[in-house]
């Protein structure tokens, strides 16, 4: 018996910039979970994928990451994708400065 589909959203990396992105429902990639697209059918989320992959001159290694809804918007379930999403660890700036 397959799992259940589980809320997610596409991410990736910015091809010149390396940091990480979101895809908004308007086709447009954000630097800010909060404002991605949250997908809650398993074939509305595969077409988005393709479609966000098909911007390889804006963002890199595209996938689907498993999210629940939250009251601000998409919240990360996963440990990776809460590290991801506030940048590197070595020293606080970007990101960490923002938390």
């Amino acid at each position: 018996m397959p799992r259940p589909f589980t809320p997610k959203v596409i991410t990736a990396n910015a091809l010149l910039e390396g940091d990480v992105v979101y895809y908004t429902a308007d086709d447009q990639w954000t630097r800010h979970l909060s404002e991605a697209e949250l997908l809650t059918d398993e074939a509305h989320a595969e077409l988005r994928l393709i479609e966000a992959s098909a911007q390889q001159h804006l963002a890199v290694g595209v996938y689907l990451a498993d999210m629940a809804a939250g009251e601000n918007g998409p919240v990360p379930t996963h440990f990776r994708e809460d590290f991801r999403r506030t940048g590197p660890s070595n020293y606080a700036h970007g990101k960490q400065a923002e938390l």
